[in-house]
């Protein structure tokens, strides 16, 4: 497996290989866990033995709002390539923000007006995050010519706005789904689970329980609007708990249309995310 310091250094050393085998590109922010690892491995399996799988690993300043979360995000790179490696990359880069962002890091994004996609639920308590998102894969395409991205369901809003993105300008691009990968406990696996002491662990947990008991229910707007009770008296403070449109992530759902269970939550000092699918 190569690991290069620039998609330059990545063109130009494997440049006979991309020219003949399509490119699978799992872009990342790094801290890579078994999350990231299904990610690799769903990108290896599609490319068979002719493919060339490319993992990136940017942490990408323009979609943090926040500066000191931004400093706090780990870096790990040494077990990066190693998980890269073992879970079947040909090749991870390690670019510069001098070459994500040639003309210098702007302090916010072009703005990206996706309608609902980049107004509601994230996008409405992390100002400008998507236009970061946007701003930086759209880069990490143009740099990677994928026939194929593999991007994780536990960040639904981002994967769906990355799906509109492709669709308005990389139309040949399939932008994959690859199933949220849970811990033992249920908790979806994040980078930012290494902030969780163990006592927070326990609490963090009622999240995906919370998530389910809608998923079992007759009512699921109203049992999201219980379940966000009992979170908030047990000490969490929600950003939202919402019952949503699937695909355009509106909170109005038409008959018949898969639907998601969106929530976000202030926990022993981490902002956690999750969500479950909801039949139609």
């Amino acid at each position: 497996m190569l690991v290069m310091s620039s998609f330059h250094a990545w063109r130009t050393g494997c440049f006979s290989v991309t020219q003949k085998s399509a490119v699978h590109f799992v872009p990342t922010m790094g801290a890579l866990h078994d999350g990231h690892g299904a990610l690799i491995q769903a990108a290896r399996q599609a490319a068979g033995d002719d493919g060339h799988v490319v993992v990136s690993v940017y942490v990408n300043p323009t979609q943090f709002n926040d500066a000191s979360d931004l400093s706090k995000y780990p870096r790990t790179q040494d077990a990066d390539v190693d998980l890269a490696r073992c879970c079947g990359a040909d090749a991870v880069v390690f670019p510069t923000s001098e070459e994500m962002y040639p003309k210098g890091v702007p302090g916010r994004a072009e703005p990206s007006d996706y309608g609902a996609l980049t107004r509601l639920w994230e996008a409405a308590h992390r100002p400008g995050h998507f236009d970061g998102v946007v701003a930086v894969v759209r880069a990490l395409f143009e740099a990677t010519n994928p026939v194929a991205a593999y991007f994780g369901e536990k960040d639904w809003q981002q994967l769906a706005v990355i799906r509109r993105l492709a669709a308005l300008e990389f139309p040949e691009l399939d932008v994959v789904p690859v199933p949220t990968v849970r811990e033992e406990d249920g908790l979806a696996m994040s980078s930012r689970n290494v902030h969780l002491s163990s006592e927070d662990r326990e609490g963090a947990k009622a999240l995906y329980s919370a998530l389910q008991s809608v998923v079992r229910s007759d009512g699921a707007d109203e049992e999201a609007q219980k379940q966000g009770e009992l979170l908030e008296q047990a000490g969490h403070r929600l950003d939202y708990f919402a019952v949503v449109d699937a695909e355009t992530l509106e909170p109005k759902r038409m008959q018949g249309r898969p639907g998601r269970v969106l929530i976000a939550s202030h926990w022993g000092g981490v902002r956690l995310i999750d969500n479950v699918a909801l039949e139609g």
